[in-house]
């Protein structure tokens, strides 16, 4: 832990040195909730957010805060080692792959035109198809758009590890269907709360539900749903990137065998038990590294990746960073990164790579925040177990 401020109803506990303006004001804002319980704690690669920053973690006594969660509800990563070395393969080879992989999976705000079977999808229980919930309203989009990247920071990443075996790591959410539902929850919250006469002011984006009323407990379906939807979206999407990846192989004779998946959210809340009282504890942008736990953190599309294990450390309700973390906000990063600069570093590299022109900068490697340092600041937090290094990138 790098700092401890106390300001608000409760301390808030810091991992990283520095912090912008607007992200610490919200985290004030957090820290002076009724019903926050024990602490606010920010990672490494904490920001703004909306209402909350992300890279936060909330926990409260007996409320939901749906901004605490966020729009892209079950938003996380997966990845999985191959048997495939990369000394078996040319970068033609690795160039053929990518452009398969972008034949099979929608970018940006393309979807499917076609339904995915519902084989691939997670099914709704009766009671949200009794009372046509959000999920029930939005199902005919989420047909098309399972197994879809979405845009943003969102990607799919080729990588290697130390002994130059080819992983793969998948970064993406629930789509459309998750903010939807997080939109009509906040909405229902705001109007909830100016009805009580809420001291949790409007402006400040953090309406609440109570777990035990009927909309806390409609919003906790639906949002588990989204996690599940968005883990069926990112499992789809790796079936795709396997087929891909066999096609390739089956060329080149090389028998191809994924291990085991290892997936991590970092947009939901859950009921968790921590100082031994349970507690809804609210991650937007932030993984749990309980002990033992194996996790992902990945860098930006320039720089290292790393699987890893949690500590399980109670001060940080037994979370770690779910990334590097932004360091300059979307729009600066495209007036003030140099584009020739950005595209030769990753050149440089020998990564196959997604910056084209000065619209792509935002998700240029100088916008976020330096991996290595994030990873250095949360070493009581998760020990590193497996580094990965880009070899190609595809955005959304």
């Amino acid at each position: 832990m790098k700092k401890v401020i106390k300001v608000g109803r409760v301390p808030i506990k810091m991992w990283l040195d520095d912090l912008e303006e607007g992200a610490l004001e919200q985290t004030v804002n957090l820290s002076n909730l009724p019903f926050v319980f024990k602490q606010v704690v920010l990672m490494p690669d904490a920001h703004q957010g909306y209402g909350m920053p992300i890279g936060g973690i909330l926990a409260t006594k007996g409320y939901i805060v749906p901004n605490a969660v966020g729009v892209d509800i079950g938003c996380g990563m997966c990845s999985v080692k191959t048997n495939i070395h990369l000394g078996d393969l040319t970068i033609d080879d690795i160039k053929k792959i990518m452009s398969k992989i972008r034949e099979r999976i929608p970018v940006g705000f393309n979807k499917h035109n076609e339904k995915q079977p519902l084989e691939f999808l997670p099914q709704p229980s009766i009671n949200l198809t009794s009372r046509q919930s959000v999920v029930i309203q939005q199902w005919e989009n989420a047909q098309h758009q399972i197994g879809t990247l979405g845009g943003g920071n969102h990607f799919i990443e080729l990588q290697k590890d130390k002994d130059n075996i080819l992983w793969i790591m998948i970064h993406s959410g629930s789509r459309n269907l998750g903010k939807k539902v997080a939109d009509h929850y906040n909405k229902i919250a705001r109007n909830l709360n100016e009805r009580w006469f809420s001291e949790v002011k409007k402006d400040k984006d953090l309406a609440f539900l109570p777990l035990d009323s009927k909309e806390g407990k409609e919003y906790l379906e639906e949002m588990n749903f989204c996690v599940e939807f968005a883990l069926c979206n990112r499992k789809l999407m790796l079936k795709r990137i396997l087929e891909s990846i066999q096609e390739v192989c089956y060329e080149k004779n090389i028998t191809y065998v994924p291990e085991e998946l290892i997936n991590i959210p970092h947009n939901y809340c859950r009921i968790e038990n921590h100082f031994n009282e349970n507690v809804i504890v609210h991650r937007k942008g932030a993984t749990s590294a309980k002990e033992k736990e194996v996790g992902i953190i990945p860098g930006s599309q320039g720089t290292c990746s790393y699987i890893v294990l949690g500590l399980g450390n109670p001060e940080s309700f037994c979370s770690c960073s779910h990334g590097a973390g932004r360091k300059m906000g979307r729009n600066v990063a495209r007036r003030t990164l140099n584009l020739q600069e950005e595209v030769d570093a990753l050149n440089k590299k020998g990564i196959i790579h997604a910056i084209r022109n000065v619209t792509d900068l935002d998700e240029a490697p100088g916008s976020y925040k330096d991996i290595e340092i994030v990873m250095e600041n949360q070493n009581d937090l998760v020990k590193i177990l497996v580094r990965l290094e880009p070899v190609g990138v595809v955005k959304g």
